[in-house]
Parts: C-alpha cells; structure tokens; sequence
C-alpha cells in the first residue's frame, strides 16, 4: 500500500508540475503570436532566493532571505509544536546544502520549499511560544537585493495564540527541496548534511479532544481526554519499539489541537496512517451500549448512533471558538476523486485489520465497524480510522478503560493491525536499484 500510495503522490505531483508548466508556456507563446515575433517565447523564470540569515536572540529574532524581486508574503503561526509558517509564490531556492538545519534566537531551525505548483513554503520549527511582529519585503537598495524579513518575538505560553492564514484557500503540502544535483526530493523537516531522509511510514496518533475539551466524562469523574491521551502514548511507545514506523502524536499533554490542524499533522507529515482515539458515552436514560468501535469516514452515516456521534464531535472545535470553515485543496477534481477513492479503500482495509486484531483481547461493540461524517478522517491522501475504545457511560468497559492491563493487551493488537497493514509494505532507506 505504501509503495502505490507514494507512486500516486508522484503522479500527482507530475500532474500539478506539468499543468503549472503549461500555464507559464502558453501565455508567452500567445503573446509570441500576436506579436508575430520569430523568437520562441520562453517562460518567465521564478523569483530566485540565493541568500538567507537569522539574527537576534531568545527574545527577538528576524529572519531574513535575499530575493531577486519583490513577492507577497503570507505568516501565520502554528501551536504544539510551536511554529511560523511564510507562505510565497513558488520561488527557486538557490541554497547551500544543509540550510536551515539549525537557527538561532526563537527560530529552532527552519525548512523549505515548494508544495504545489504556484506556491512555495518556509516553515520555521521554533524554540518556545512565539508571535509574529512584521512580515514584509523590502526593495532593493544600496547594492542589496529585494529581501523577505520575518521579526518574531517571544510571548509566555499564556499569551501565546494561534494565527491563522485568513484567505488561505490552500491545504499546501510539505516542502519539495532541490538537491545539489537538481533533483527533487521531498522532506517533513530539516535534515543534517549527509543524513538520508527517514524514509519509514509515518503514523499519526491522534488522541482526542484535550485542554478546554474534556470530551465525554464518567459519572466517577475520568475524562475522555486523559484516557486516550494514556492509550495513544502506550500506543506510540509500542510502534516505536518495533522500529518500522516513526510515529507523530497530533498532542502529547493536555492541549486542545483543532480539527482541521490535526488533519494538517496528518498531511504535512505525509502521514501513512491516521489513528484517532476516542472513548464515548451515552447520555442519561440513553440505554447502555458496550465495547470498542472502529469508524471510517462516509458522506452517509452507518446508523443514527455513528451519525450522532460524528456531529458531537465535529462540534468539538466550538467549544476554543474555532472557525469550522474549510478550506480544500484547489488541485484538479478528478486527481481529488481519484485519491479520495483510493483513500477511503486503503481506510476500510485498515479497519476490517484493526477489528480482527482487537476482537482478540477487546470486547468489541455488536457492530464494530461503522462509518460517519467525522472532519477529523478528512484528509483525502491519508488512509484514516477513528478507534471508540469503549463507552464510559458503562462501568465494565470503564473499568477497562482504566486499567493498564486492558491498555497493555488492547494497544497490542492495534500496534499489530498497524504492523499488518503496512509492516510488509515499509520502503527500504537504502537506494533504489
């Protein structure tokens, strides 16, 4: 699966490359015509950033990247893990290797380059909380080029919030970097000098709810958000262990991390697979219901209950006051369909995998596979599953939940429905033959 998935991003990322090409070519060779000129018309190159710097300190830190022409720029920070991200139009970065392995100041390090056709990306991974004072580009003068300036200054945690790209209509992707030799190589995060990419599947855990979101709660006071946040640790020190995957936890303490951005964890770390983890409850004098669910996602809900379940917590975000508007991806529909296609097959897959092994050692609830509208499984290129753990509102299942033997037992046989869907599927880091 993990072979075909990352074939289909290639292709994808052909397609958009090509379709971006053709609209560089076609309106200068128009022009040509009208003009009747006998020079072959030659697409305009990109903006070309040949220079970068950091300056400053723990408390203010400017960025700065030498440009050969003015550009627009977009910042917007990003929180747990604290981040800034500078969106451009595409530029050609003409950096030595190894550029933005490390920073200085509040910029911990930094990465970048292109995520679609159109639009190039700098993300800075900071050092603490952090916000945004000015971004803006500046003219040349005196001998120096245009240049792109970023000035951050440190808040306390507190203070510290969460920006958003405001107009962004772009679900942009991770950076597409040029090597030394020219060729594309696409990267999650900064790499030291001759270290290869880690080329295993990434797994994103995704516990829910969290910080201001207790999520469901039992009669005796244990809170949805702390028993999966216990699971989803377990879970990912157990995939660590075997060595196979690198694992990505969308929160690891008690934050409140926004639908869509979990997504976005998911995709920007071109996720092989996204796991989220829940407990439900049934609300007074609503009967009593048992055992673990596992749902995938569907424009049609499986039954009432899944229905019912998927809009409580789609409404999850209203409770931090967070704007619910989507924004998808402006890429060809048909490339869109093609991959939600294949996503969603890959998504059923792994369920009927995850049920079989949790069946096991888990009690599972009478119709263990389900599927509803969650925003959380929509992500279109990243096969995902939400794992109901059980219910709260029922005390055997509650007794389990907090129980370190049922965790044990239980994140053992998800670990090894993860290891049987893609564990015989890993792409060596070796070179390719």
């Amino acid at each position: 699966m993990v072979t075909s998935h990352m074939k289909y991003r290639a292709l994808l990322v052909a397609a958009q490359m090509c379709a971006a090409a053709l609209s560089c070519f076609t309106i200068p060779a128009a022009r040509a015509i009208e003009s009747q000129s006998p020079q072959l018309a030659v697409a305009p190159a990109f903006p070309v950033a040949s220079g970068v710097r950091v300056a400053g300190d723990n408390k203010q830190t400017r960025f700065i990247l030498d440009i050969d022409r003015k550009i627009d720029v977009r910042a917007f920070v990003l929180g747990d893990p604290y981040r800034v991200v500078v969106d451009i139009p595409q530029v050609t970065f003409d950096l030595p290797a190894g550029t933005g392995t490390t920073g200085r100041g509040l910029i911990r390090a930094f990465r970048y380059g292109l995520v679609m056709p159109g639009g190039s990306r700098v993300v800075f991974d900071l050092a603490g909380p952090a916000k945004i004072e000015k971004a803006y580009v500046i003219d040349a003068a005196n001998g120096q080029p245009p240049r792109l300036v970023v000035e951050l200054a440190a808040v306390e945690r507190s203070a510290f919030k969460v920006s958003h790209a405001g107009d962004e209509k772009l679900q942009l992707r991770p950076a597409i970097v040029a090597d030394a030799s020219g060729t594309a190589v696409e990267t999650t995060g900064a790499m030291g000098p001759g270290k290869p990419a880690d080329s295993r599947p990434v797994i994103v855990i995704d516990p829910g709810h969290g910080g201001v979101d207790n999520g469901t709660q039992a009669a005796t006071g244990e809170a949805e958000k702390t028993l999966v946040l216990d699971f989803a640790k377990a879970l990912r020190d157990r995939i660590e262990k075997g060595g196979k995957f690198r694992v990505v936890m969308t929160r690891d303490d008690d934050t409140f991390i926004p639908l869509g951005e979990r997504v976005r964890i998911a995709r920007s770390n071109m996720a092989s697979l996204f796991v989220s983890i829940h407990a439900d409850a049934l609300p007074k004098r609503g009967g009593d219901a048992q055992g673990a669910t596992v749902y995938t996602l569907s424009d049609r809900a499986s039954d009432a209950e899944a229905e019912k379940l998927a809009e409580a917590e789609n409404k999850a975000d209203a409770i931090a006051g967070v704007n619910l508007t989507e924004e998808p991806a402006e890429v060809a529909d048909i490339l869109i369909e093609l991959t939600q296609r294949e996503t969603r097959a890959f998504s059923n897959r792994f369920a009927r995998t995850l049920v079989n092994e949790m069946k096991n050692v888990a009690r599972m609830h009478k119709h263990p596979l389900k599927s509803a509208g969650f925003k959380v499984l929509k992500a279109h290129d990243v096969p995902s599953v939400l794992v109901e753990l059980g219910y709260v509102s029922n005390k055997d299942d509650l007794q389990h939940l907090v129980s370190e033997n049922w965790r044990s037992r239980t994140v053992g046989s998800v670990a090894q429905a993860v290891d049987a869907f893609l564990g015989k599927r890993v792409i060596s880091a070796g070179p390719s033959k």
